[in-house]
């Protein structure tokens, strides 16, 4: 019995290392993005399409690990993988003004990463105009 479980964990231990890319915890980076995107005049009920183009400006990939919009009417699109020093990615995040009041939009969104500090808060702006 504690053969085959020696066996077992084995086994399991090589075919969780196949491919995988190994990337080092806690190794903090650095990141540049404009964070401010200017919608300008939209009608209410469009959808708002703000993208905010990160740069790697550090010696370590950067991991976003997660993006927190303001409020349920903002949801976002985040980099699959690491953006490795002095490469760009893009979050995307969409706004549905539907949800929205009509006049000025300010929504908030939080790029969580291995940076210092580790979130970084851009903001899309519009002005919401009625139908």
């Amino acid at each position: 019995m504690k053969n085959t479980f020696v066996l077992l964990s084995i086994f399991f231990l090589i075919a969780s290392c196949g491919g995988e890319k190994d990337y080092l915890v806690g190794n903090k980076t650095t990141m540049e993005v404009e964070t401010l995107f200017d919608a300008g005049d939209v009608i209410k009920g469009e959808m708002v399409t703000a993208k905010f183009v990160i740069k790697n400006t550090g010696s370590y990939p950067l991991v976003i690990g997660d993006v927190v919009p303001a409020c349920s009417c903002t949801i976002s699109d985040v980099p699959d993988e690491p953006i490795q020093p002095g490469g760009t990615g893009e979050v995307v995040a969409y706004v549905n003004t539907d949800k929205v009041s009509a006049g000025t939009l300010h929504k908030s969104v939080r790029i969580v990463a291995n940076t210092n500090p580790s979130v970084t808060e851009v903001i899309i702006k519009a002005n919401v105009i009625r139908k």
